[in-house]
């Protein structure tokens, strides 16, 4: 039983990735448009002592896949196949114009053209499986969701059965609250006619949303600055922002120095209270208590719960709940630091989806 490959499409800094290699899959092919976002996935891998892509990595726009690159990609999935191996891609296609908070302009938006890009691919190359990922609003959305809808049906006709599932980060043990809509494919013909009906998307599930959202949070706390102050015992300090502080060591962490120094603003700073996350930006976080998300566009502004600052790029990295050895390059500028931050997916998150996708397909494909 060999390893499946992936082929990684908008790979930003290789979140989604690492959860794939970190659980039985190697990544042989990554394509990512922004040139500082694959110099960051490069240099991850090398400081976590990861092997190379067998195919590289590639600085272009996917679009060339289905044009004047289209043979050497479908040369590459060729030679990876050889060993008998089962070929998959993965990817989530930029996501702001179908975002409530974005630029929600849907299909039609430069971004959102990316989305049927990325299953027109899927459809010409045909890997044997698939996981789309996007933001929640492209499924809840009602004229988002009839284009998500259309793009299935482009799927189905094309040989590939699906399931999906909005899935929400805290359920993986990541201290966010962020949805995630996910939509994983195989090729009918790998299930004998199977249907994904049966896809085991709770198998790695951690937490049950309901029940953590309904515990007693701490609301707000007085903003006192480098106060130390004790978790509560009735709520999962594993979901708190302090705990991955403390996990991730991120006050030592190489990328512990790098956070927006505002011009103007510290004064305005010091009267928000230690989690009120009530207004668009200045939110400030509450150590006991998970983060509402690490997307930092739109001008949101997140606070440190006990410090004068916004959050550092390692505690940004520790909400996402990547292993503390994960690193991003001291010449990168803030912007795109934080940038591929808040786009990336959670790394518990995709560790769990990986795991799930594996103990799938060696039960049902493997083993027919």
């Amino acid at each position: 039983m060999k390893d499946p490959k992936i082929f990684s499409f908008f790979s930003g800094s290789g979140f989604l990735d690492l959860g794939f290699e970190t659980n039985g899959f190697d990544i042989e092919f990554v394509n990512e448009f922004s040139p500082s976002f694959l110099s960051a996935y490069k240099y991850s891998r090398a400081k976590m002592g990861l092997r190379q892509p067998t195919f590289g990595y590639w600085n272009t726009d996917i679009n060339e896949y289905l044009d004047s690159r289209s043979v050497e990609l479908d040369r590459y999935i060729a030679q990876a196949r050889e060993d008998g191996s089962l070929i998959g891609f993965i990817g989530g296609p930029p996501c702001p114009d179908f975002s409530v908070a974005g630029k929600n302009r849907g299909r039609n938006g430069d971004n959102g053209k990316l989305s049927l890009s990325y299953i027109n691919l899927i459809i010409a190359k045909q890997p044997d499986f698939f996981l789309f990922e996007n933001v929640k609003g492209l499924w809840r959305t009602a004229r988002h969701r009839e284009f998500f809808e259309e793009l299935k049906t482009m799927l189905h006709d094309s040989g590939y059965s699906t399931t999906e599932r909005l899935t929400n980060a805290l359920e993986y043990g990541v201290p966010q609250d962020r949805d995630r809509i996910l939509l994983f494919g195989v090729k009918t013909e790998l299930l004998n006619g199977g249907n994904l009906e049966d896809f085991p998307w709770s198998k790695y599930i951690k937490y049950d949303l309901a029940e953590i959202k309904g515990k007693s949070w701490v609301k707000t706390s007085p903003f006192i600055e480098n106060s130390i102050t004790e978790c509560p015992s009735d709520i999962p300090q594993e979901l708190t922002v302090q705990y991955w502080f403390d996990k991730n060591k991120v006050e030592e962490h190489p990328n512990s120095k790098f956070y927006f120094v505002p011009r103007a603003g510290i004064a305005k700073m010091r009267v928000v209270d230690e989690g009120d996350d009530s207004r668009k930006s200045y939110k400030r976080l509450h150590r006991w208590r998970y983060s509402p998300t690490v997307a930092y566009g739109n001008n949101e502004v997140h606070l440190h719960p006990y410090k004068a600052r916004r959050l550092s790029a390692s505690e940004s990295m520790a909400l996402q709940s990547l292993p503390n050895e994960f690193e991003l390059p001291q010449d990168m500028s803030l912007t795109d630091m934080f940038k591929t931050i808040g786009n990336g997916v959670p790394y518990l998150l995709s560790s769990g989806i990986a795991k799930t996708i594996r103990d799938y397909l060696e039960v049902t494909v493997w083993k027919k």
